[in-house]
């Protein structure tokens, strides 16, 4: 009986390991290591477990890329984080101060609001914040996130020239502009430290 197989699609050779037990369904299971285990009821063929797989197969592909990306990308940043020397903090600041001034006009239109001073910090503990004066802060670090990061951040310190506070209101002008920055604010809470 099969232990595992190999599952080659899209040039990448997967192993799949075969775990068989008294269960009743199919299941796979690809963990944050890319350790890959379709378990499965012990009465099945090899025949019907490679059928099963085959039908996974780009379900499993698919998953294991993501993955895969998302461990080269907190590598790369692991990498950056140690290496973050005079010039390479002016270069990304000055860079962050392009590209996040850029986005501020764009969302200021979108969500009818003025701002009235954008500065480009190296906060410890922030990302971004805001005064009753208008003027909106932002850490640098955040032009190495993903752009929806980024973006989510933006609107959030922009969305307390409306409401300043956290109240329903807030979050209601939030997700006028981003429905789903929960997943955003997470990822954020998640992964933030890394940078």
């Amino acid at each position: 009986m099969l232990t595992h197989l190999t599952l080659e699609k899209a040039d990448l050779k997967i192993r799949i390991n075969i775990v068989r037990s008294q269960r009743r369904t199919l299941c796979l299971e690809i963990k944050p290591d890319l350790t890959i285990n379709a378990r499965i009821p012990h009465y099945l063929s090899d025949e019907e477990v490679q059928k099963f797989i085959e039908e996974k197969s780009g379900w499993v592909v698919a998953k294991y890329k993501q993955i895969t990306e998302r461990k080269e990308q907190e590598d790369i940043v692991a990498e950056n984080r140690k290496s973050y020397d005079a010039v390479t903090v002016q270069y990304y600041r000055k860079r962050a101060k392009e590209i996040i001034t850029e986005k501020v006009r764009y969302y200021e239109s979108r969500m009818d609001v003025k701002v009235n001073h954008i500065t480009i910090r190296e906060q410890k503990t922030r990302w971004g914040s805001c005064s009753t004066k208008g003027n909106v802060n932002f850490n640098w670090k955040l032009i190495l996130m993903p752009e929806e990061i980024l973006d989510y951040v933006i609107v959030h310190e922009l969305a307390h020239l409306k409401e300043m506070n956290h109240s329903a209101e807030f979050w209601d002008e939030v997700a006028a502009v981003i429905p789903d920055y929960k997943k955003h604010r997470q990822w954020l809470k998640e992964n933030g430290s890394k940078y």
